[in-house]
């Protein structure tokens, strides 16, 4: 069984990666629109979390099969520096 240290880092990151994302933004504006229960949108944004979270658990520990784990870091690295850097680009193209 893990124990809460090795688990905290988890929460931290996903939790921390979530704020201010658009997903979270969208999730406040239905809630804003007034159309729906606050309660249905907090369980429908919920549940979709869940289900995506459960699909990148169940690929990556797939690819664990088939890929070393420092190219999957690597991959990952890379691509969170291409998204930076596109988004700053963006930013100062004026998008």
């Amino acid at each position: 069984m893990q124990t809460l240290s090795a688990l905290l880092p988890i929460f931290l990151t996903v939790f921390l990666a979530e704020l201010g994302d658009k997903t979270q933004l969208a999730t406040m504006l239905y809630a804003s629109g007034g159309q729906s229960r606050p309660l249905a949108i907090f369980i429908a944004a919920s549940a979709a979390l869940v289900l995506s979270t459960a699909l990148a658990v169940f690929v990556g520990a797939m690819m664990t099969r088939y890929v070393e784990a420092l190219p999957l870091k690597l991959i990952a690295g890379v691509g969170f520096i291409v998204i930076c850097s596109w988004t700053v680009f963006q930013h100062y193209r004026g998008a």
